[in-house]
């Protein structure tokens, strides 16, 4: 019994909890102000927000952030920050379409390993690429990636001549695979999206690298003195943005069909909303993979919010800058209360002694 009421104490005292509450409240308001309509195959009434097409299109959605975010917090919890995971996106996109352009047609099989291959290849080096500049010029991870973000982009420019790629067929039958559920209904970038949520959890709690990355962004001057390859930590997680951002660009131009230089612009700002409203701490030491899926779901679900409502879609970058701010925010309050009720504790067990 006392087993299972530290357990509902740490699950009621966990930001993911708070923000699993926040989703399912604005989708529960959705339902609610969504409206309904005729469904052109049953004829039957279906609310506008809480169907299995549009659920599934916003999981879709998120799915893309969710990956980069989950990257992005690797990056954040060590106190670094990645700006060119849209660039890194867009690169690796190219990248694929041009290699499968290059080589011919393949077998199903054989055209979906190499564009994977080739996505994730491209968007490991462009991580590796941004931890070894952090590491070696020892300027601010602010400043190299908003570098890198224009060089990589800049490329993507170059080597399409600024033209629309499209993609094997065989890699959107993949992505598009509807897994029996029929209807039009797509959820192999939602299953990519809980799977690589499950994957960054277990990478961030149960190994010793994960360890290493709190450590790191935690207390810098304990970890060097605790005799951890400080080099080599930065450049990992580095590494897995830019995997992540590979990843996600792997799906999106197999799903989309097509992929151009211009793709992923923006997506910096939802990356890192998303990890932030995650509870990802941007002074480093805090964040998680489930709050960095949560915080993406909860941003494509203020986008779907301001289409359903039929709100001005301008609106949208609004909403998303104050919900960044409020998170900043808060995640400082409840930084300063921990540490108020630490020193508070410290001086009564001085005083008890």
């Amino acid at each position: 019994m006392h087993r299972i009421h530290a357990v509902i104490r740490h699950l009621l005292g966990s930001p993911e909890t708070g923000l699993t509450l926040v989703v399912l409240l604005l989708a529960f308001t959705l339902t609610m102000l969504a409206g309904s309509h005729v469904d052109r195959r049953t004829g039957e009434m279906v609310n506008n927000f809480l169907n299995s097409n549009t659920l599934i299109q916003t999981a879709t959605d998120a799915s893309f952030f969710a990956i980069m975010a989950i990257g992005a917090t690797v990056v954040i919890i060590s106190g670094g920050i990645d700006l060119s995971v849209g660039a890194i996106y867009a690169l690796s996109g190219v990248s694929m379409a041009l290699a499968l352009r290059a080589i011919g047609p393949l077998g199903s099989g054989a055209s979906v390993l190499l564009g994977l291959a080739v996505a994730l290849g491209v968007g490991l080096v462009c991580g590796v690429l941004n931890g070894a500049l952090v590491v070696g010029l020892r300027v601010h991870p602010f400043i190299v990636t908003l570098g890198t973000m224009w060089v990589l982009r800049g490329v993507a420019f170059v080597i399409t001549h600024a033209e629309s790629l499209l993609v094997p067929s065989t890699l959107t039958a993949v992505t598009k695979a509807s897994l029996g559920l029929g209807g039009g209904l797509y959820p192999v970038p939602m299953l990519c999206m809980l799977v690589m949520t499950a994957a960054g959890a277990i990478y961030l709690t149960r190994t010793v690298m994960g360890r290493h990355i709190f450590a790191f962004g935690g207390n810098l001057e304990a970890s060097r003195f605790a005799g951890l390859r400080l080099d080599r930590i930065q450049i990992g997680v580095y590494a897995v943005s830019g995997l992540t951002a590979g990843l996600a660009a792997f799906l999106g131009a197999s799903f989309y069909g097509s992929s151009s230089s211009a793709d992923g612009q923006g997506y910096e700002l939802y990356v890192i909303a998303a990890a932030v409203v995650g509870g990802a701490s941007l002074i480093g030491g805090k964040g998680s993979a489930v709050g960095a899926m949560l915080g993406a779901i909860l941003i494509v679900l203020i986008r779907q919010s301001i289409r359903t409502l039929h709100f001005d879609q301008n609106y949208e970058w609004i909403v998303i800058g104050c919900a960044i701010i409020i998170a900043v925010v808060v995640d400082q309050w409840s930084t300063r209360l921990a540490a108020r009720r630490l020193t508070r504790a410290g001086a009564r067990r001085q005083a008890a002694a």
